[in-house]
This record gives C-alpha cells, sequence and structure tokens, in this order.
C-alpha cells in the first residue's frame, strides 16, 4: 500500500511541481497575480490531484469492485500529503533559483489595493508595518513551508472527500469484466 501511495503520490506531485516551477522560473516577476494567477495555481492543483481519484479507482477495482469510504479517503489523504512534498519543493526552488521577491509583490499590490479602497494615511501606515512584519516572517523557512502547505492542502482534503464519496460507491463507475481471450 505505501509503494502504492508513494508512486501516484509522486505522479501527482510531479504533474503540480513541474509546471508550477517552470511557469514561475520563466515568467519570473511578469507572473500572473491576482485572480488569474490564483486560477492558473488551482486549476494545475487540480489537474495533478486527479491521480487520487484514478488511485482510489484503481484500488477499488483491484479489491473487487469494493472500497470502503475511510480507507480510500486516507488513501487520498496520503497521495495529496506525498504529491504537497514536492509542491512545497518546487515552490521553494523556484523561489532559491529566481531570487524573485514575490512576497514583495505580494504586499506592494495589497497595499495598492487598500489605497484604492480609500484607506487613511494611518490606516494605510499601520497595514504596511503589518505587511513589513509578514515579509519577515515569510523569510524563514518554518513560516514559509507550512503556508505554502496551506494552499495545496485544502485541496488535496477536498479532491480525497469527494474521491471517497463516490468511489465508496459500487455502483459507481463500476469495475469492468474484461472478456477473455480464446
Amino acid at each position: 500500500m505505501l509503494r502504492f501511495i508513494l508512486n501516484y503520490g509522486t505522479i501527482a506531485g510531479l504533474m503540480i511541481g513541474a509546471p508550477t516551477f517552470t511557469l514561475f522560473v520563466i515568467l519570473r516577476e511578469n507572473h500572473p497575480g491576482g485572480a488569474a494567477g490564483m486560477a492558473i495555481g488551482y486549476s494545475i492543483m487540480l489537474f495533478g490531484l486527479s491521480m487520487v481519484f484514478l488511485a482510489i479507482k484503481r484500488r477499488r477495482d483491484a479489491q473487487g469492485g469494493v472500497i470502503r469510504f475511510w480507507p480510500a479517503f486516507g488513501m487520498g489523504l496520503a497521495i495529496s500529503l506525498v504529491a504537497s512534498v514536492f509542491y512545497i519543493l518546487a515552490w521553494e526552488a523556484a523561489l532559491a533559483i529566481t531570487q524573485v521577491d514575490y512576497i514583495g509583490a505580494y504586499i506592494n499590490a495589497a497595499i495598492a489595493e487598500k489605497r484604492a479602497q480609500g484607506a487613511s494615511a494611518a490606516e494605510l501606515a499601520q497595514f504596511a508595518a503589518e505587511m513589513a512584519a509578514f515579509k519577515a516572517q515569510y523569510a524563514d523557512p518554518l513560516f514559509r513551508v507550512p503556508m505554502t502547505l496551506t494552499e495545496i492542502l485544502p485541496v488535496g482534503l477536498l479532491v480525497s472527500l469527494v474521491s471517497a464519496g463516490l468511489l465508496s460507491n459500487a455502483r459507481f463507475l463500476p469495475a469492468r469484466r474484461v472478456p477473455e481471450l480464446a
């Protein structure tokens, strides 16, 4: 079972990590931010985490077409955790290679948004101070890595829940019997 989880988790992780790393390195400081960047990132995550569904389906089929919810959910979470490690490694590698001040650009955009919303000078100063403290925290990998994990793990949790819920019903995409050749 562990080998099965590691295999599918690695495939999912590569499906997520490789595009994440490649896009960040290629686009560097011209990467899409805001809603477009999030849509691209979460689409990549969903694409890679589709391996959770495929793994649970394959395991169910190997077990005679039946799998219970909790074992399916646990397997999905384990695969998601392995994929999350690849995502974190890709993000850390991209930050190290490009030396892009991603968090600085994020903070500048957040301050500009506050300004556009009509925040007073005092509110902007307080917000800028909070963001400066956040930037200092983000420089520490012990803060950054768990924060990066919170980006992908909820998606993995959701995919695992949906996959286990659907595939614990033996009538959903039932296992096919392969006719024997004469």
